[in-house]
């Protein structure tokens, strides 16, 4: 039998029990995969990132420091299957953990910010996105998937939740997208 690990890397106002990581978790459960979470936390306040990117960079970095420490006794090379699920700036945070620690891990990225772009690898993962996410602009999303051969799904009139304030459409999306993240496990 696989020894499968799936790490969640939480976006800053989303945490593991929302939605899209709560199910997440339960697919990867269901599919024998040990669950590790990691947590952050920031010294500063977060509405910057979205508009400054040297804010997002150093935002990045401290996260990262909490990971690497959460994660220091975890020995990657003894699991047969690992994916990282992130969301927001989760995603660009476990795209530079896998990058700066050449972890080969497979990718859900829930919402990504432009910073994830820089160091995700081709094909490595499969992205959501939604067509009005304000922390990451549609065209450049779509732009950078193709040209890394990353699968995506872009989710008409969502936001960076992934909803577009219908809820019968929302409970639809969710219920679309969770097949398609059940899939990749």
């Amino acid at each position: 039998m696989d020894k499968n690990l799936a790490v969640i890397f939480p976006g800053v106002g989303y945490h593991s029990d929302k939605p899209l990581l709560y199910y997440s978790k339960k697919l990867a459960k269901n599919h024998g995969y040990e669950i590790k979470e990691v947590k952050y936390t920031f010294s500063k306040d977060l509405n910057s990132i979205k508009t400054d990117a040297l804010q997002a960079e150093a935002a990045i970095n401290e996260a990262m420091a909490q990971v690497v420490e959460q994660l220091k006794d975890v020995d990657f090379s003894s699991y047969d299957n690992v994916i990282f699920i992130g969301k927001s700036i989760g995603t660009a945070i476990a795209a530079k953990y896998a990058f700066d620690y050449g972890i080969e891990a497979e990718s859900i990225i829930f919402t990504p910010i432009e910073m994830t772009f820089a160091y995700i690898n081709a094909c490595e993962g499969f992205v959501f996105h939604g067509s009005k996410d304000p922390l990451c602009d549609t065209d450049m999303c779509v732009q950078l998937c193709d040209e890394l051969s990353i699968t995506y799904a872009v989710i008409p009139d969502a936001n960076h939740s992934l909803e577009t304030g219908d809820v019968d459409t929302d409970i639809q999306n969710l219920h679309r997208i969770m097949k398609i993240v059940d899939g990749l496990f």
